[in-house]
């Protein structure tokens, strides 16, 4: 799994955004259910680094950098996350000459198109009619995590609870390879915080 990851551009034509190292922001309304009529859980929003026209070019080669440049002045810039559900078929795997081969196909797309049209609906209401959106696929591969599960049960996962192999007594994998089901934000306090779960174990042991 990865995230469901959108990177949008929320535009004031009459206005210059001054910023050189944006703040940090995190948006979780949506995190836990979405607006009225919608129950189940969105993703959040955080705000990326200030977004420069060189950067905006690899994406958009043909637009004239003059035009980039102008929307990137003018933009306020974040970073829409949403749960990518586990799949069974998606995964990686090494192939006899020794490719690394990945099979992905994204999950959750419906929660994620309306995350996008909140984040829309928020930002021009903060007074920034334009808003452009582009939906990032595998290239873009942050925040990875699965295919060594973790579970009670080892006949639908690889470790036990404390990350230990069902079946390799002296194993334990406590990168972000246990998670079950990817969240909609950073992993690396959650695998922090299994590491030293999994060190207190071993201490006792």
């Amino acid at each position: 799994m990865v995230h469901n990851n959108t990177a949008l551009m929320a535009v004031a034509p009459a206005r210059i955004n001054p910023t050189t190292f944006q703040k940090t922001m995190t948006v979780n309304d949506y995190y836990f259910h979405g607006p009225a009529g919608w129950k189940f859980p969105l993703g959040n929003l955080q705000l990326l680094g200030k977004l420069q026209a060189g950067m905006l070019t690899a994406n958009k080669p043909f637009v004239p950098r003059f035009w980039l440049k102008k929307f990137a002045d003018r933009s306020v810039d974040w970073w829409v996350m949403s749960e990518d559900l586990p799949n069974p078929e998606n995964r990686v795997t090494v192939s006899s000459d020794g490719r690394i081969n990945v099979q992905w196909a994204p999950t959750n797309r419906r929660a994620h198109n309306r995350l996008i049209q909140a984040a829309k609906t928020m930002m021009k209401r903060a007074g920034y009619p334009i808003v452009l959106t582009q939906t990032m696929g595998i290239e873009t591969n942050s925040h990875q995590c699965g295919t060594t599960r973790f579970g009670a049960d080892p006949r639908t996962s690889v470790l036990d609870p404390f990350c230990r192999a069902h079946d390799v007594g002296n194993l334990y994998v406590v990168d972000s390879s246990f998670f079950p089901s990817s969240a909609a934000c950073n992993p690396a306090l959650t695998i922090a915080a299994q590491a030293l779960r999994v060190a207190e174990t071993l201490v006792v042991d």
